[in-house]
């Protein structure tokens, strides 16, 4: 039996490991075929999204040219299976079931998925962000979102009581 702090490290270990790779973290807790799906799923998408030619020109400044090279209507999906995965993961590593924890990963795919939409013209200070950029930086918001609306449901359950 593992302990308070043992299930913990399990399910930080399956977080990260489906961040690194939506799948990864699936093969981890032995669900084979949920994880080679998730990895198909990622890569198809990836490959038909140009993610990863996004990713260098992003790197490299070449946002217009990221922008250029993306395309929306394959990587709009990845947002939702990235942060599926993640919430599968860490669903399976924990044993129980948080109440309403699964809202912070749908309110942080959404967010992404927001940042992503308005990627091709969103800019601050005049700055083009694009389509990495952007939508990484629409995730805290996600994240803060989720957590509020998950304390908020957490408070109303309580209170039903």
């Amino acid at each position: 039996m593992k302990t308070a702090t043992g299930k913990k490290h399990d399910k930080l270990e399956k977080l990260l490991w489906s961040i690194a790779l939506p799948g990864f973290a699936q093969l981890l807790n032995n669900n084979y075929f949920k994880g080679f799906i998730f990895i198909a799923l990622e890569i198809i998408i990836n490959v038909m999204g140009n993610f990863n030619e996004v990713i260098v020109l992003s790197f490299h400044g070449d946002i217009q040219q990221a922008i250029d090279h993306t395309n929306y209507q394959w990587l709009m999906f990845y947002p939702c299976l990235y942060f599926f995965a993640m919430w599968d993961a860490y669903r399976d590593a924990s044993g129980e079931r948080e109440p309403y924890i699964f809202v912070v990963f749908v309110s942080a795919a959404y967010f992404v998925t927001v940042g992503l939409i308005f990627s091709p013209s969103f800019t601050i200070f005049g700055v083009l962000i694009g389509p990495m950029w952007l939508p990484i930086m629409f995730l805290p918001i996600g994240l803060i979102v989720g957590w509020i609306m998950h304390r908020l449901l957490l408070k109303r359950g309580q209170s039903a009581k």
